[in-house]
């Protein structure tokens, strides 16, 4: 059997792929990921050993530009983006047996697999992009819904709506040039009813705050065997386990001194730091030699001598630190990232920043909770509960046909 993985998104996007692509490999199956052509996703890839197909722009130079990206870029690159999947998924996926895709509303990938008569999936990290009777639509470039609107379903239709405006002229023009017809909802049409969500169960128990028929994996965890760099190793050597923070792929434009402050709270707590550059390239005030400055590192080998986990709140990171058993404090920026800070808070394994710009008084608050003696037992309970299997079970699900739109 020959799989195509696809994706257009940040690290927490590409990495869970290649996870599923590694397990499909150990099942006897092919695998190959289209994904952004980031020099970190090429090498992620490649140390792993699954093909990578370049789609799309980097996404790094979308996200951290001279300028924040506006909505006229937002328009700019979704007509780019449907057109890159038409091209680049036709050639990948031939000979193939299903496309799985995820990522930044993949436009164009249910259609490759249609014009091909291959099945398709779609999958998620999080539900919090899908129609729901019980949550907002989250922010989208196009018409804003006005705002004294607080019927749910009428704010999903205007979602929808949003949708359209950005994928739809291109979509629909890209499938009458391969004799499909036209689609009338583009989000209904990329999501169908069916879509598999890659979020470990007790993190996110959201399976039914959708209508759609979410089929929940498990999250998608590569496992990590690198060392540690020695500079790394000689640091946790050097005195009591640090705190990491790190915000990976946010740019921080409106936090600019982050660093700083993060930094700042995290001596406050009498703690050394370890501070991840990220895509902010994050830099400490000082030269301090109780903060060590890292690039890209094993995660789930740091995160396990850590004090505490200073992040985002990406899906990918979130369950790095709760698999490690590691106490969390979440500043979480965009996106669903608000969502898996309040679960963290309810399952007592850490802390929910209110807001995405701290305060080195309101981050060591945070710091504080995080570094109770209880934050850090009940972190360890909960790490034993974390499924690490999830890529195995959409491997199979895989092989054996299960979820996912048939090809008609």
């Amino acid at each position: 059997m020959r799989v195509v993985l696809s994706t257009w998104g940040s690290r927490g996007d590409v990495e869970p792929l290649a996870a599923v692509a590694v397990r499909l490999r150990e099942l006897g199956a092919q695998a190959r990921v289209c994904a952004p052509p980031d020099e970190e996703f090429t090498t992620l890839l490649a140390r792993v050993g699954v093909e990578h197909v370049p789609l799309g722009p980097s996404v790094r130079s979308v996200v951290t530009g001279e300028r924040p990206p506006t909505a006229q870029d937002a328009f700019r690159l979704a007509p780019e983006l449907v057109a890159a999947r038409f091209e680049t998924l036709t050639a990948a996926a031939e000979g193939c047996d299903a496309i799985l895709a995820t990522g930044l509303m993949p436009a164009g990938a249910r259609d490759v697999a249609e014009k091909l008569g291959i099945r398709y999936v779609m999958a998620c990290f999080h539900p919090f992009g899908l129609p729901s009777p019980y949550f907002r639509p989250g922010a989208r470039p196009g018409t804003p819904s006005p705002s004294d609107e607080t019927d749910l379903k009428v704010l999903w239709e205007q979602d929808g709506r949003r949708v359209d405006a950005l994928y739809g002229e291109a979509l629909n023009r890209h499938r009458a040039a391969i004799g499909l017809p036209p689609v009338d909802s583009v989000r209904d049409h990329v999501l169908t009813d069916r879509v598999w969500l890659a979020a470990d169960p007790v993190l996110g128990p959201w399976q039914d705050l959708t209508n759609l028929d979410l089929v929940q994996t498990g999250a998608w965890i590569l496992p990590d065997g690198r060392p540690l760099p020695a500079a790394v190793e000689a640091f946790l050597a050097a005195g009591e386990p640090p705190v990491y923070a790190g915000f990976g792929s946010m740019a921080l434009r409106t936090s600019p001194d982050l660093a700083r402050v993060t930094v700042e709270a995290i001596r406050a707590q009498g703690r050394r730091a370890i501070l991840s550059r990220g895509w902010a390239d994050l830099a400490p005030a000082d030269d301090g030699d109780d903060c060590l400055v890292i690039g890209e590192v094993n995660h789930q080998a740091l995160f396990a001598q850590m004090a505490a986990v200073v992040h985002h709140g990406g899906a990918g990171t979130t369950t790095t630190a709760a698999l490690a058993g590691a106490p969390q404090v979440l500043v979480p920026q965009i996106a669903d990232q608000p969502q898996w800070a309040a679960r963290v808070a309810e399952l007592g394994i850490g802390a929910a920043h209110d807001g995405p710009t701290p305060t080195v008084d309101s981050l060591s608050a945070a710091l504080r909770t995080a570094l109770a003696p209880e934050t850090r037992a009940r972190a360890k309970t909960v790490s034993g509960t974390i499924r690490t299997d999830g890529a195995t079970v959409a491997a199979r699900m895989l092989l054996d046909g299960g979820g996912g739109h048939a090809p008609s």
